[in-house]
């Protein structure tokens, strides 16, 4: 897994077909393959090592999440749902959830709370989910 330079990242930009790119991601959804997969590695020093990988093989995006940003990544990631099925397994929207990844929000109250058991006992969220 290599990660594009700026130059090639621009080069692979333009000559994208997106509309093939979106009919190939359904037929791969179809079929229950991924398109897309976020691999998210705890770091000694609290921090969370995100890479996004497409199917061909190239890293889209690798990152270092600070720790208070890391909690929902850390607890979604542990029950192995996507972002539409945990935001509805949590009663709220992906658009939360996302916000609340990205660290533009922070869950309060039993959200956070239920974040916690998520990243703790990640079996108890996928018994709900199934």
């Amino acid at each position: 897994m290599a990660r594009l330079s700026e130059t090639e990242l621009s080069s692979w930009e333009a000559s994208r077909d997106l509309n093939a790119e979106l009919l190939q991601a359904l037929h791969e959804v179809r079929r229950g393959e991924w398109a897309r997969k976020t691999e998210f590695t705890p770091q000694a020093n609290g921090t969370v090592r995100r890479v996004v990988t497409r199917h061909d093989g190239t890293v889209e995006k690798d990152e270092v999440i600070p720790s208070e940003k890391a909690q929902v990544a850390i607890a979604r990631a542990a029950t192995g749902l996507s972002q539409a099925a945990f935001a509805k397994l949590l009663g709220v929207s992906v658009r939360t959830l996302q916000e609340w990844e990205q660290g533009r929000r922070i869950p309060s109250g039993a959200a956070a709370t239920l974040l916690k058991v998520a990243a703790r006992h990640p079996e108890v969220l996928q018994e709900l989910a199934a």
